[in-house]
């Protein structure tokens, strides 16, 4: 699992990333990865312009069937972790990608967007520290165990 950037130029390195193959739900089309780029870049201009802090977006193109891609953001207090899941599919909506559905509204310590294609995590600081989905999402979570070298006995 490749860690794509912690910069609002994610959007960018995530056009060569995504499937061509997927479906964009909300308008019934196929994806491609310019819609798939200009849904993550949007998600990705909510997150700034709200002030959401330490945005990751992990690439999970071919290796997920959930989502293509995963952003994971962090927000001040509860009221902002609120604020920027209330944002965020207000301005889905508006764009026309229809009712995006959120859990975790409620107690705004762990927001999750499904946006199709891409999931959004939002969490309270602490709360982020604690299941830190960056690790479970690294690469170095997926990688093959290094064999260790086996001594051989000596022949007698």
């Amino acid at each position: 699992m490749e860690l794509i950037s912690q910069s609002s130029s994610a959007a960018n390195h995530m056009t060569a990333a995504m499937s061509p193959q997927a479906t964009d739900v909300s308008a019934g089309i196929p994806a491609t990865p310019e819609t798939e780029s200009g849904l993550v870049e949007s998600i990705l201009s909510s997150l700034e312009d709200d002030k959401a802090e330490n945005i990751v977006t992990i690439d999970l193109a071919g290796k997920s069937d959930v989502a293509d891609a995963m952003i994971i953001a962090s927000g001040r207090s509860q009221r902002h972790v609120g604020a920027l899941a209330d944002h965020l599919a207000r301005k889905l909506k508006e764009e026309g990608r229809g009712t995006i559905p959120v859990e975790g509204a409620q107690a705004c310590d762990w927001v999750l967007i499904d946006a199709g294609d891409v999931i959004v995590h939002l969490f309270r600081p602490e709360v982020r520290d604690y299941y830190n989905l960056e690790r479970i999402w690294s690469p170095e979570a997926h990688a093959e165990p290094a064999r260790s070298e086996q001594p051989q006995a000596a022949a007698r």
